[in-house]
């Protein structure tokens, strides 16, 4: 890799901790060694050496986007604290080419007494940009994050949403060639998170590049071409690879530390032996109805982000039940409508309706549409024209967590169409009760039954 290719490079990077038991201890260290040397003695050492970074070495290339993960304590936030120079490593290099803009601790970089109007200007600053610069896109930085008012007061007043709203909008706004960012996008709502997602594709598209701490292998595999395994043995040196290689592993390593006979130690061995009998006798054991999967839905909003060449407009958006009375709260499994009102504000043929529903990564879930179930119709739409689009079908069993659902309206056949108004994020679906731990969503009408051959399964 030329001198130019590269973005970061960190070659045999280590960082030590002295750890003492006691403050005490850090006391005698500091003065205990001294006379010892003094009266021929050798020097005792006070305090526990722990090694945070052992002989880390890898390269990002321009433009990459690259996750690192690892189980807490494997040095993650530490590698990305001497990449930014916030720490001094003990050992090795780190080199950067390229601005860097770098959202790490929550909060910090932030003066709690000063208002975000303050801390925008001091941030920024810190990052490179003048104060004339960060007077013009003040406006922007502001809007992208979103808090209003509170932009006048203190900090110290901010919820974390609202502390990371307002730190990424400012990195968002620095033209930075490099973004580090320290697991940050986990905290605050589904509708700044879409945002974040679609800012760091475009921050992508335009050459830039991403690093990240996260223990989210779905965001890792999601966004990045190259992953980075720390582990929580010094001796071990970085795992680097393909992101699902590098998760796989990250997972298998995670449910190794856990064995079964450590779960069966805390059952009561009675009760173990009425389970294994009862399996004996039962040659056919039919599981219990799973819980149902409540998903709470929001209402339409209409001023969210949207783009288009307003030839129609999206009036509202809902769910309804089967008697057709719009509803805020469905069941995963359940026949659902769902209904976009749309005016057309001019002549539009072969018009096309669709929605959306993305998780909180961006990623679509489930996206519908009208374009192939209607283009033998040749409908069209005269100018001022409203009407009414309803889908229906089985309610997504949906793993527990926030989504947000885009809706659209254009114009043509197949790729070949004219986007009129797609409104992102236009509604949320808060999946508060579900079954399900990993995947994206579950099996509709399941049931589960186990069926023995043997006396003892």
């Amino acid at each position: 890799m030329s001198s130019n290719d590269f973005a970061i490079r960190v070659q045999g990077l280590s960082k030590g901790y002295q750890i003492y038991d006691t403050p005490k201890d850090r006391l005698k260290q500091m003065f205990a060694p001294r006379l010892q040397r003094i009266i021929g003695k050798q020097p005792k050492q006070y305090f526990r050496e722990f090694k945070a970074l052992n002989d880390v070495s890898f390269e990002i290339k321009k433009g990459e986007t690259v996750g690192i993960i690892g189980r807490n304590g494997s040095g993650k936030s530490t590698l990305l604290q001497i990449i930014c120079g916030t720490l001094f490593p003990t050992s090795g290099s780190v080199q950067t080419n390229g601005q860097i803009a770098a959202l790490l601790e929550l909060g910090s970089g932030f003066n709690p007494e000063f208002t975000g109007r303050e801390n925008v200007y001091m941030n920024a600053a810190v990052l490179g940009l003048s104060k004339e610069e960060v007077d013009t896109r003040f406006d922007d930085i502001v809007t992208f994050a979103d808090i209003g008012d509170f932009i006048e007061q203190p900090v110290k007043t901010y919820s974390s949403g609202m502390m990371v709203r307002l730190a990424f909008s400012v990195i968002a706004h620095v033209d930075a060639g490099i973004l580090v960012i320290d697991e940050a996008l986990a905290v605050g709502d589904v509708f700044f998170q879409q945002k974040c997602m679609r800012y760091l594709r475009k921050f992508k598209k335009k050459g830039g590049t991403t690093l990240f701490v996260s223990h989210d292998t779905s965001a890792v595999i999601n966004l990045c071409e190259t992953a980075i395994l720390l582990s929580q043995n010094r001796n071990s040196r970085p795992t680097i690879g393909n992101p699902e290689e590098i998760s796989s592993i990250y997972t298998e390593q995670l449910y190794s530390e856990r064995t079964s006979s450590e779960k069966i130690k805390q059952h009561d061995a009675n009760l173990m032996q009425v389970e294994k009998s009862s399996m004996q006798k039962n040659k056919h054991i039919k599981g219990n109805k799973q819980p149902e999967n409540i998903i709470n839905i929001s209402s339409f909003f209409p001023t969210a982000e949207s783009f288009g060449n307003n030839g129609a407009e999206i009036i509202d958006a809902w769910f309804e039940n089967m008697e057709g009375s719009k509803a805020s709260i469905v069941n995963g499994g359940d026949e659902v409508h769902f209904c976009i009102k749309v005016q057309a504000l001019s002549y539009i043929q072969w018009p096309a309706f669709g929605f959306m529903i993305k998780d909180r990564l961006g990623q679509y879930v489930f996206a519908e549409g009208t374009d192939l179930a209607f283009r033998e119709h040749e409908i069209t739409m005269d100018s001022k024209e409203i009407c009414i689009i309803k889908f229906s079908f089985l309610m997504p069993i949906l793993i527990q967590g926030e989504y947000s659902l885009n809706v659209a309206v254009a114009e043509g056949i197949g790729d070949e169409h004219i986007q009129h108004h797609w409104i992102n994020d236009a509604m949320t679906l808060h999946s508060i009760k579900s079954r399900l731990i990993h995947g994206i969503c579950g099996l509709q009408n399941m049931n589960i039954e186990i069926i023995s051959e043997n006396k003892a399964l």
